[in-house]
């Protein structure tokens, strides 16, 4: 099986273990001293069924009949049953449309269970997908059935995969401590970052949100405040089904999130193409990480488009700047965007010039940040960080210079963020601190002296100064050591003299 393949199952299968051990639980603590196994206890009460999913459906949101249940399917694998293929096909179909209220339609579509490559005569598929079951369980019985540890390993399993399969992989996946720093970023009080994190974010927004950890990470900076809903655009199926099993078990109910299959840039999200700016909807911490620099296909018609219009429309070659004014269109007047970037968005010319100076010009590009390279699983060269805000109060934009290497951990395929330089990066721009050779806050004044140029070398440069050299100190110095071997090599003589030897001259 190839690794694409068996991640799809592997993904899958622990999603559904989650589920599983999760409705247990919760029927355990509904049943109390009523409890046992529950494909007994569904024999023994008929007529409490409908009322105890019901109950179930309002405490944890959703229900699992009992042979669909994980400890079923294992036990299905274990005896090699020929009824496994059949039961995995109808569960994973009473999953995407019994389970939930919310219909998650289409969430295995992955996984094809009438596939050749599982072989060619059902009882060769059978026999194959047990012995993948049997494996996984047997590696999930090592892991805790608790939310938290069942959710790490699952954004562990994506971050291996992400690595293993390179740049393809790499697409769906932000490196943790670059997540991190986005989502401590954007979770700053909006015009005072220096009294720490808002009180209340209402709706969150990642259009590029791959496998859903950019939003996760945000939710889990609120962790003691307040969040609202949590919103993701994904183009791959894939991934975006990924996505939805990442936030389901992470703990996240059906009702407070929404990940919609679509393309941010065509803007086919309902919900996003109210024309109307009183009922458009705004969100108060926008993140993405886009691909780099994609070529589309923009028409005449798309510069008429309320999210280009004021700005102008990206080129074909890279559609950077495109995505970048797509969700700062939805971002709150009190709200935070940061984007990870490649760095020809700070220089580059053309139609990318007109919308970066105006962004400057309307005073919304709060903080520049450049990362090293190498980061990420999709590419090797160096990113940055874009921080955009709608109202400012400050005069300055901030520049981050965090690509040299004292601020990263070099690694042999890829290099890492530590603790440490996360750290750095966010508590620099959160009390917007100035450093030599590390972060300066620059006057728009300066950097229309340099024709709207964002390029962070020029703001803040990593080269060190030369070291004053004092050559009459050094000449001193010289004088004295001559000095020195002259005496060693009269001593030296004065010893061949008495041996009767020519002196060394």
């Amino acid at each position: 099986m190839m690794a694409d393949d068996f991640r799809d199952y592997m993904l899958s299968f622990l999603f559904w273990k989650y589920l599983s051990d999760n409705y247990i639980k919760a029927a355990q603590r509904e049943l109390g001293s009523d409890w046992e196994p529950l494909d007994i206890w569904y024999k023994h009460n008929p007529d409490d069924t409908f009322l105890f999913e019901k109950q179930m459906r309002r405490k944890i949101h959703y229900v699992i009949e009992p042979k669909y249940l994980w400890n079923n399917i294992v036990n299905l694998a274990k005896t090699q049953s020929d009824a496994l293929l059949e039961t995995l096909e109808a569960g994973f179909k009473y999953i995407e449309n019994e389970s939930f209220e919310t219909s998650f339609k289409g969430l295995f579509s992955e996984i094809n269970l009438n596939s050749d490559k599982l072989g060619r005569e059902y009882t060769e598929r059978n026999k194959l997908i047990a012995k993948v079951i049997r494996t996984i369980a047997e590696g999930l019985e090592e892991f805790s059935s608790d939310e938290d540890s069942l959710g790490d390993a699952y954004e562990y399993l994506i971050g291996q995969f992400a690595a293993g399969s390179g740049q393809k992989a790499g697409e769906f996946y932000t490196p943790q401590m670059i997540s991190t720093i986005l989502s401590k970023i954007v979770t700053l009080d909006c015009q005072e970052p220096r009294t720490g994190k808002k009180k209340k974010i209402d709706k969150v927004l990642d259009f590029a949100c791959g496998s859903g950890s950019l939003l996760l990470n945000v939710r889990h900076e609120m962790e003691g405040y307040s969040i609202g809903k949590i919103y993701g655009q994904e183009k791959n199926i894939t991934t975006y089904n990924l996505a939805r099993m990442n936030m389901l078990l992470h703990g996240v109910k059906d009702t407070e999130f929404e990940i919609h299959h679509g393309d941010s840039l065509v803007n086919d999200w309902d919900i996003l193409t109210e024309p109307n700016p009183a009922k458009k909807i705004e969100f108060d911490a926008v993140v993405a990480n886009p691909p780099f620099s994609l070529r589309w296909d923009p028409t005449e018609e798309t510069a008429k488009d309320f999210r280009f219009s004021r700005y102008g429309v990206a080129p074909k070659s890279a559609a950077d700047f495109a995505f970048l004014l797509h969700g700062f269109h939805y971002l709150s007047d009190n709200g935070t965007m940061a984007i990870i970037l490649p760095h020809g968005v700070l220089f580059r010319g053309g139609k990318e010039y007109e919308i970066r100076k105006k962004l400057l010009e309307d005073d919304n590009i709060d903080a520049v940040i450049g990362l090293p390279g190498n980061l990420f699983y999709s590419t090797g060269i160096p990113v940055c960080i874009l921080v955009l805000k709608k109202c400012r109060k400050n005069d300055s934009i901030l520049f981050i210079n965090a690509s040299s290497e004292e601020h990263y951990e070099k690694g042999k395929r890829q290099n890492h963020l530590r603790p440490e330089d996360v750290n750095k990066i966010v508590e620099t721009y959160q009390f917007r601190k100035e450093e030599i050779r590390y972060s300066r806050p620059v006057t728009l004044q300066e950097i229309k002296e340099n024709d709207y140029n964002l390029n962070i070398t020029r703001y803040v440069n990593l080269s060190q100064e030369e070291q004053q050299i004092d050559l009459f100190d050094v000449n001193k110095k010289l004088l004295e050591i001559e000095k020195q071997i002259q005496e060693a090599r009269d001593k030296h003589n004065a010893f061949l003299k008495e041996l009767g030897l020519p002196p060394i001259v």
